[in-house]
């Protein structure tokens, strides 16, 4: 969305992955930049930075925007002094309930304006990209994925590592797609249904196992799933 909206304005927008590594001193260079050329920045996953630098950044980004506000040409940042152009600014995206995620210190939310994102509509994303790898029954698939997730959240066990989001259809989406790939002519239920299983049943806890078949099998009346064959694997283990 924030390069959609930079590449609309004709700005030049630099994405940059946050991770826990990253230090005041690093993102005060990041700064020093943005300042100086004018461009925007959008720190994808802002909240994995550790809280003390955040609070540092916080600062760091105050003066930046005081500097703007004042209209000053040249300005004082980080030891260094650097000219500023007015046309930088700062965005921030995150997911707020990950786990390993910092809360953002107050003196650093202030700073910035809240924009809440709508859910997209995850059927017609799979219907989309399930009728690009070639499936004729995208519509009904895509839906089925959708209800075997929504079912998931609702009747398994809370685990942190159980993720139900737009990460999870998208891992069994690129499953299937390989998966039709390799068997064009298999039935695309059964082909659906072994994607559902191979990326899920090995992250479920095994008391889930008996709830996960059993709406596997409300979504997928009458299909039964080949045994898998693992006779070249055994033989390279052996």
């Amino acid at each position: 969305t924030t390069k959609d909206l930079a590449k609309a304005l004709a700005k030049q927008c630099v994405v940059f992955n946050c991770s826990d590594g990253l230090d005041y001193l690093a993102m005060g260079k990041f700064f020093k930049g943005l300042a100086s050329c004018g461009a925007w920045a959008c720190f994808d996953e802002f909240n994995r930075i550790d809280l003390e630098v955040l609070s540092v950044v916080a600062q760091q980004i105050m003066s930046i925007q005081r500097a703007v506000q004042l209209h000053l040409t040249e300005f004082d940042f980080e030891g260094s002094h650097l000219k500023l152009n007015p046309a930088c600014s700062v965005f921030i995206t995150m997911n707020p309930g990950y786990a390993g995620r910092s809360d953002l210190p107050d003196n650093l939310k202030v700073l910035f304006r809240t924009v809440a994102m709508m859910v997209p509509d995850y059927a017609m994303i799979g219907e989309i990209l399930l009728m690009s790898f070639g499936f004729s029954n995208a519509r009904p698939l895509a839906k089925k994925i959708v209800a075997t997730y929504k079912l998931c959240s609702e009747q398994l066990s809370s685990q942190t590592h159980y993720d139900y989001g737009m990460r999870a259809v998208m891992a069994v989406l690129r499953a299937a797609g390989n998966l039709k790939q390799a068997y064009k002519d298999q039935d695309e239920s059964i082909l659906m249904l072994r994607a559902i299983r191979d990326v899920n049943v090995p992250k479920f806890l095994s008391h889930d196992l008996p709830l996960f078949a059993g709406i596997s099998k409300d979504l997928f009346p009458g299909i039964e799933l080949p045994n898998p064959d693992y006779v070249n694997m055994l033989a390279a283990l052996n």
